[in-house]
């Protein structure tokens, strides 16, 4: 299903990754003039000592022990961080908490429609296979997504510019809870359809600010398996859509209706709850308001020196990048265009163009959207399709957790290449499944199991890589940008799918159109296979030098390298086969400045 979740957006600068971090500090010795001009400037100098405790941490090579005025309990929390990074304050997890709500919103909002696939084309007179109606209903499913990537995604920039992190989460759960239950109460198709539009608004601007707001509150320790966890409560969400479109069954002809209300369930705690939460210290940061931040900080933190050290290494970033950049922040405009013109951005705009694509090319929202309707056809009553669904929303969920130990362990690329060809060979096999006569006790059993299994690969490998590698590709200066363009990317294709299976079943039947989608999945592990360099555990600065080599000379190492060594290891079962190493060294330095002048020169 489509993850429309970057954990950055246009406007928030690499200043809200608070702790140890990529960025470089200021060259100089911290000392302790800056800190008091700092604390006079920010108007902190009633918290001077701790700001001047948190400075000498940040200049004590030594160990924190010999940092003037520092307490044992202030030592015991700093060790801690390493020790037991996961041992953070109850508000901490408060805010998790809240922002898991929003996901959860999300899974449950894109699932509703799957239940009601079965009774909305007929309430409304859409429910003949002509081509009016299969697209009009394909239209009515994709309306989110469409919203989503064309609207919602880029409104999240003003109205997080303007409201920050809590107001934007605010205003796009207004807008879903008042488009779900307009989606309920809805008389005809174009008052659904107009309705679905609005909910892919709102959900647009929780995806894109929600995981932002979580990965900003986080230490930086554990800010990986938090940005994780945000697919693991979607998917959770989805589950929960899915039960409840079993739970409404017995309403008969308006089941619909209840289906497509239940997302307002988590949308009201989540109003309730979200201004209990401290604002993003990140975005308090971003507009100069420094003591707000501290005092977010403190709330987020185990104790105030860690919250000073935080806030006053991220003034440093900032201070050191000024002086580095020395120039005017570039337009919006000119971010995108560059995103296309500067070589090394444009490398990274591919590889992250490539993985969202290949999020919608293996099919897992046609899944999500008419798995509901695939059971139907594959011969099960409806109560039993919806029960099925639902099976098929816990495998999903269950099956996210394996990511948040194996993301930064076995890789991004390799978590896509090794899962890519047993989905396409599940969903090949789920189409051939529909050939065994419905009385054979082996059609239902085989359709639902691959179908699941299907779905416990891509939960720990297409669902959560895709919006992690595009997160961290590009440098801080177009991340955001670069984050908008994926979440379009990934909304426009999702919306093109689901506008288009209805009539593909038509066409083909279900079988036909599962057996389309595993040529799909082949696709997409070709596309990754060929553009999509590994980023696990890279500093930003390897980063860049990842994504300075040319995309001809990785696309070659690949197909003359990579690929035989695989076919000798794993199938000729060499053992003795070595894979020469490509690295980007002074070897490759050349070729990568002739391909880099080619390159700027034909665009």
């Amino acid at each position: 299903m489509s993850k429309t979740t970057p954990t950055h957006i246009e406007g928030q600068s690499s200043q809200q990754e608070f702790g140890p971090s990529d960025e470089p500090r200021d060259s100089e010795q911290v000392n302790f003039n800056d800190v008091d001009t700092f604390a006079e400037r920010h108007g902190v100098t009633h918290h001077l000592d701790t700001f001047q405790k948190a400075a000498g941490v940040l200049n004590n090579e030594s160990g924190v022990n010999d940092v003037p005025g520092i307490a044992l309990p202030e030592v015991q929390a700093l060790q801690e961080e390493t020790t037991r990074k996961w041992r953070q304050p109850r508000m901490f997890y408060f805010t998790v908490l809240v922002c898991s709500i929003g996901a959860i919103e999300q899974g449950w909002a894109q699932t509703g429609m799957n239940g009601a696939n079965l009774y909305f084309p007929e309430a409304f007179g859409i429910g003949s296979n002509s081509k009016h109606d299969n697209f009009v209903v394909g239209l009515i499913n994709s309306g989110i997504y469409l919203s989503t990537g064309l609207l919602g995604a880029w409104l999240s920039d003003p109205i997080n510019n303007r409201l920050g992190r809590r107001g934007a989460v605010f205003v796009g759960s207004v807008l879903c809870l008042i488009a779900n239950l307009g989606s309920a109460l809805s008389r005809t198709w174009p008052q659904l359809l107009i309705f679905r539009f609005v909910l892919g608004a709102g959900l647009g601007i929780n995806a894109s600010t929600v995981s932002v707001y979580a990965a900003e509150c986080a230490p930086a320790a554990i800010r990986g398996g938090i940005a994780v966890s945000w697919q693991m409560w979607v998917a959770f969400g989805i589950f929960l859509g899915f039960v409840a479109n079993t739970a409404a069954y017995n309403y008969g002809a308006d089941a619909w209706r209840w289906q497509l209300a239940g997302p307002v369930i988590p949308t009201v705690p989540l109003l309730i709850m979200l201004h209990m939460c401290p604002e993003s210290p990140a975005w308090y940061i971003k507009n100069e308001r420094y003591e707000n931040a501290f005092q977010s900080l403190c709330r987020l933190r185990n104790t105030e020196l860690q919250a000073a050290r935080d806030v006053y290494s991220t003034y440093l970033q900032r201070r050191a990048k000024a002086k580095v950049e020395n120039s005017e922040e570039p337009t919006f405009a000119r971010k995108i265009m560059e995103l296309f013109t500067i070589p090394r951005i444009r490398r990274a705009t591919t590889a992250s163009y490539v993985v969202m694509l290949s999020q919608q090319l293996c099919g897992i929202n046609i899944i999500a959207f008419y798995s509901s309707t695939i059971f139907v056809q594959a011969g099960f009553s409806m109560l039993g399709a919806l029960v099925a669904s639902s099976v098929f929303g816990f495998v999903n969920f269950i099956g996210a957790f394996p990511a948040i130990w194996t993301m930064d362990s076995l890789g991004r690329r390799s978590l896509l290449l090794l899962t890519l060809p047993l989905m396409a060979l599940t969903m090949l096999f789920t189409g051939l499944s529909f050939s065994i006569p419905p009385e054979n006790a082996a059609h239902f059993g085989l359709v639902a199991t691959l179908i699941y299994l299907f779905c416990a690969l891509y939960s720990p490998g297409m669902g959560p890589v895709p919006n992690t590698y595009s997160a961290e590709v590009f440098p801080l200066s177009h991340r955001e940008v670069g984050m908008s363009l994926a979440v379009a990317t990934a909304n426009f294709w999702a919306a093109i799918l689901s506008l288009t299976f209805p009539r593909m079943v038509t066409a083909l039947n279900s079988a036909g159109a599962l057996v389309l989608y595993a040529i799909l999945n082949v696709l997409a592990l070709v596309l990754v296979f060929l553009f999509v360099p590994e980023t696990k555990q890279k500093t930003l600065d390897e980063l860049d030098g990842v994504f300075s080599v040319s995309t001809r000379m990785f696309i070659k190492y690949q197909t003359t390298e990579y690929l035989p060594w695989i076919a000798k290891r794993y199938i000729l079962r060499q053992k003795e086969a070595q894979l020469k190493p490509f690295a980007f060294g002074e070897e490759y330095q050349r070729l990568v400045e002739d391909d880099d002048a080619a390159e700027e020169e034909a665009s």
